[in-house]
């Protein structure tokens, strides 16, 4: 027989053990995280990121310069219809000020966008100087030089194929030279510039950014920094880890290289996208540079 002390102890608490529903739950809430994620991922690389321009600002030279050059740049418009993208891109070109434009290649993949493309020109802005160059799409659309340089002229744009120009700006000169494409054809920088005469400020656009590395400008004309594109930074590049680069990169992926290996590169992520109308962790840009002029800033010729 149980005694009363016995009866009226407490008996020992067991220890908790999980039960296989909250363990079911447990699961369930792990494969929709993990679904979710990737789920999320894909809507901004196809809704969000590819639709939203950021306007990025840099000073080159004399950033408190009194005779500033502003530059910006539009590179890869890849144009397949006037959307958000564009709406975005022609209002942030009017707001920026700039005093030269220059578009650095691969503004369309296809020849049906031509007419796309002359739509869009059109709402540039008309002040300032554009420049535009070729890039490799250009050439794989099967549009001729020509048709482009005849689209750019209704516009006023100049486009320059292994040609160089001089810019005036506030008393000083600076030469603007657009290469041709390097991988659809052949960069001629000595023929570009020809028998001009050496500047203290020389602009280089460039599409492919690896012609950095054999630009072959003529000693007496270095260039003071280069433009290119082509990469669009990655495209697809989840926390900013490039996971596929085009030919023509070499080891540019985005933003400034400033080494002994050649003159100062910027290199745009582009606006547009190509292939696969996708982009992950590489924004659309619009590049502007504010170009300190009071010093003449040379470097070394690559």
């Amino acid at each position: 027989m149980t005694s009363p002390r016995a009866a009226s102890e407490p008996r020992p608490a067991l220890p908790h053990r999980p039960s296989f529903l909250s363990r079911r739950t447990l699961l369930r809430r792990a494969c929709l995280v993990a679904g979710t994620v990737p789920l999320a991922a894909a809507i901004d690389g196809v809704a969000i990121t590819p639709r939203r321009l950021v306007t990025s600002t840099h000073s080159f030279g004399q950033a408190a310069s009194t005779d500033r050059l502003r530059i910006v740049q539009v590179s890869d418009l890849h144009v397949h219809g006037i959307g958000t993208l564009e709406r975005q891109l022609l209002k942030q070109l009017h707001e920026a000020q700039a005093d030269l434009i220059v578009i650095t290649g691969d503004s369309i993949d296809q020849a049906e966008s031509l007419p796309l493309l002359d739509r869009l020109l059109g709402d540039f802005p008309r002040s300032p100087r554009v420049l535009a160059i070729l890039g490799n799409w250009e050439y794989r659309s099967g549009v001729t030089p020509g048709q482009f340089a005849r689209t750019y002229a209704r516009h006023g744009i100049e486009l320059l194929v292994n040609q160089s120009i001089e810019v005036e700006h506030q008393g000083r000169t600076i030469r603007v030279t657009g290469l041709d494409d390097i991988l659809y054809s052949r960069p001629a920088a000595a023929t570009a510039i020809g028998a001009g005469r050496p500047l203290d400020h020389h602009l280089v656009l460039a599409h492919c950014p690896i012609s950095r590395d054999t630009l072959g400008l003529p000693p007496e004309h270095p260039a003071s920094f280069v433009l290119s594109g082509h990469t669009h930074g990655g495209q697809v590049a989840p926390f900013g880890v490039a996971t596929i680069l085009p030919p023509g990169c070499g080891r540019y992926v985005a933003g400034w290289y400033r080494d002994a290996d050649g003159p100062p590169l910027y290199v745009s992520r582009g606006i547009g996208t190509s292939l696969l109308p996708i982009r992950l962790g590489a924004t659309p840009e619009l590049v502007r540079i504010d170009w300190g002029l009071e010093d003449p800033l040379q470097f070394s010729a690559a």
